[in-house]
């Protein structure tokens, strides 16, 4: 397997190195006979999800292409969904390096990137340059879309209103992301009013879109795991009164007591992989009981095995993503985890 070969190498540069390379090899090798050492089949496992047709429940998450440079290349691993992001409306470099980190006693990463990326226009020309959909792959495609970090949190919600705008002719699926720890204040948008603002002003802005495209394009929003019971319970009330169309839980978490001690355990930035792979699952819980059988609920967090993956559907996600599981396990974990989640129908 490729992969395994390649890992040693890439586990001895620096994080973001390491990530930088790959992302450059994705980019330069997709649609070319190079593509060879990371495709594989897509496991046929279909589901009917916020009026969307996902081929089946294993997606990428966001935040490893932030650009939206390596659509087709990761299309080749066989995922069902893809989301890339998180876009910002402006380019920014994001927090000083270093900002990412691994722990792999812990099979974990710490990252404080801060949504670098190189802004909406160039965001929405790489996706429009990617192939896979004109070839007819049945992969759904979805943009995260965020705040600048220069934006007065009072004035988030324009931010969230111009990527919208010009994600939304592009996309399957939008997603609305308020749970980054890495931005400033960015999690107090979860918070009773400021959410319920920021939400009413997307429902509005989306329906108008919508009448203008003659396409209304389903919203996800993405939370975080470090929730108490009375705040998961507010957000789903909240989405659901604002007509969001889905949630996804979780994205990092704060907290270190999972590897307190470790190399890098206290470097600032959000922890994600195995440590935080329980506290989402609990989050998935306590909004399924919340929202019904029928809320589509997208769930990732610490999937590093094909077991993980079921967990999560079991936990009540419909379907899942992996991030992390990715840099540790490698694209053979997609189709594993795929192939597992098809044995419960």
């Amino acid at each position: 397997m490729p992969y395994a070969l390649a890992r040693p190498f890439l586990f001895r540069l620096d994080a973001e190195a390491a990530h930088d390379l790959t992302m450059n090899l994705l980019a330069r090798g997709q649609g070319t006979p190079l593509q060879w050492a990371w495709s594989q089949p897509m496991v046929s496992d279909p589901i009917e999800l916020a009026g969307l047709q996902f081929p089946n429940r294993v997606g990428m998450a966001a935040g490893l292409d932030k650009n939206a440079r390596c659509i087709d290349a990761l299309s080749a691993m066989g995922f069902g969904f893809v989301e890339v992001g998180t876009v910002t409306p402006k380019p920014q470099p994001g927090n000083p390096q270093p900002r990412m980190f691994r722990i792999p006693q812990a099979r974990a990463l710490v990252n404080r990137l801060g949504f670098n990326n190189q802004g909406l226009e160039t965001f929405v020309a790489n996706v429009r340059q990617s192939k896979c959909r004109a070839q007819g792959k049945p992969m759904l495609l979805g943009l995260n879309i965020g705040k600048n970090a220069l934006t007065p949190i009072e004035e988030a919600t324009s931010d969230y209103l111009i990527a919208l705008e010009g994600v939304y002719p592009h996309a399957d699926y939008v997603t609305v992301n308020i749970s980054s720890p890495n931005t400033k204040n960015l999690r107090a948008l979860q918070s009773d009013d400021a959410l319920d603002g920021l939400l009413g002003a997307i429902a509005v802005r989306r329906e108008q879109l919508a009448a203008q495209q003659g396409r209304r394009v389903p919203l996800f929003v993405k939370i975080a795991p470090d929730l108490d019971a009375d705040q998961v319970a507010v957000i789903a009330a909240t989405l659901q009164r604002h007509g969001m169309d889905g949630v996804i839980a979780t994205n990092t978490t704060i907290r270190r007591e999972a590897v307190q001690g470790m190399a890098h355990a206290d470097e600032a930035g959000g922890l994600s992989g195995a440590p935080v792979r329980e506290a989402s699952n609990h989050v998935i819980r306590q909004l399924r009981a919340a929202l019904g059988p029928n809320y589509p609920i997208i769930g990732v967090g610490g999937i590093m095995s094909a077991d993980d993956a079921v967990e999560k559907i079991r936990a009540g996600a419909d379907v899942v993503q992996i991030y992390s599981g990715l840099i540790y396990e490698g694209p053979a974990l997609v189709q594993r985890a795929a192939r597992a989640i098809r044995q419960l129908r």
